[in-house]
């Protein structure tokens, strides 16, 4: 990924609609989001703590904020975020990663969803908020989201979020439940590859894919060829080895009839757990793809497909405290967790620190000035 010319963030955001009345704009409206932007920045979570967030910084916000009034009450920010309208906050969001940054060629950008634990409303019968994201490995950084409808789930969620990306020339990577021919020919079409794991919701595919590896690693004549690689992994008192074989160019076999578009490998990954209590756990998984590569080179993008729970989704949860938030009303959850991914984008975005994302977060809190060059990225 590339990163273009500096351009503030609020220059992205000061087209979006304003919903209220006009008897009720006492504050302007890009004001109110900055406000939150940097708020979230610093670490602060709720609508009253946002208030006293922006009343200690009144001063500073006085020199580049365009209302004259003071800050606003935290009903305001409520207010306005409850009836923000969530795709125009999409479409900023989305129009200041594809302005800032350019995707770089092979690429991976996994694709993955995550529901808002508390943003359930049992007064109003409203279930938890479930936003699928693409996520750039390369630059820790949020390319775009999506809510998922209430009456459907990810599977019709993915082709809408695609649509609205860029992703010629990238590699694009799914779980299972991205495992559809719909999604796979939507992806070639946008002229990117795939690498999606298979299970066994694709019955035949599965099987024939489950057959072919015993055939393959069975008899070294049938001619299949698989290649294999092997690492070793120990974290938090737990060891992992994982063998990846694969079979390239062998999709005929699985999938005569050509219904996966561009299907071109097959992988295979075998996974040896034991924790700490020496607890053994095995799990054999497959993947398809439309490259053609080397065992290690798909153990790379397998690898950097599953950092997206601990680069995004862990990050929201531990960091910004998305789980237990109790904003539920309206579109305030879906606008509050587009606000925090922006909010970590930034801040991974930043190049002269290396400490931790609380320490950044913290120093934004204080030092006006590192705040300014965050929102500049």
């Amino acid at each position: 990924m590339k990163l273009r010319p500096k351009t503030a963030i609020s220059d992205f955001f000061s087209d979006i609609e304003d919903p209220r009345v006009e008897r009720h704009k006492k504050h302007q409206l890009i004001d109110i989001i900055t406000n939150t932007i940097c708020a979230v920045i610093s670490g602060v979570e709720h609508w009253t703590e946002i208030e006293s967030y922006g009343k200690v910084k009144q001063k500073w916000f006085k020199k580049f904020l365009k209302s004259p009034h003071s800050i606003p009450s935290h009903d305001t920010f409520s207010r306005v975020f409850q009836i923000l309208n969530t795709e125009e906050l999409q479409r900023c969001f989305l129009n200041w990663t594809q302005s800032v940054f350019e995707l770089s060629e092979s690429e991976i950008i996994p694709i993955d969803g995550k529901t808002l634990r508390h943003s359930y409303d049992t007064a109003s019968e409203k279930k938890a908020i479930h936003m699928v994201s693409a996520w750039s490995t390369k630059n820790k950084l949020v390319l775009g989201q999506l809510k998922v409808d209430k009456k459907s789930n990810e599977i019709t969620a993915i082709p809408s979020l695609l649509k609205k990306l860029k992703i010629k020339g990238c590699i694009v990577t799914l779980d299972a439940m991205g495992c559809q021919k719909k999604i796979v020919e939507q992806i070639i079409e946008q002229d990117a590859d795939y690498l999606i794991a298979l299970k066994k919701n694709q019955s035949s595919l599965y099987e024939a894919s489950e057959e072919l590896f015993i055939k393959a690693l069975a008899f070294n004549s049938s001619g299949l060829n698989p290649e294999s690689f092997s690492e070793d992994n120990f974290s938090h008192g737990r060891e992992e080895t994982r063998a990846i074989t694969v079979l390239n160019n062998s999709s005929y076999l699985v999938d005569p009839k050509s219904k996966w578009k561009n299907l071109k490998s097959i992988i295979r990954v075998d996974s040896l757990r034991v924790d700490h209590k020496g607890k053994v756990k095995f799990e054999q998984r497959y993947f398809i793809s439309s490259l053609v590569l080397d065992a290690k080179s798909f153990a790379k993008i397998i690898r950097t497909h599953w950092s997206i729970e601990n680069q995004l989704n862990w990050v929201l949860d531990v960091q910004f405290n998305e789980d237990d938030s109790r904003i539920r009303k309206e579109n305030s959850p879906e606008n509050m967790a587009i606000i925090r991914q922006l909010a970590l984008s930034l801040l991974n975005q930043d190049p002269t620190s290396k400490k931790s994302l609380k320490s950044k977060q913290n120093k934004a809190s204080w030092d006006n000035d590192y705040l300014l060059q965050i929102l500049a990225v």
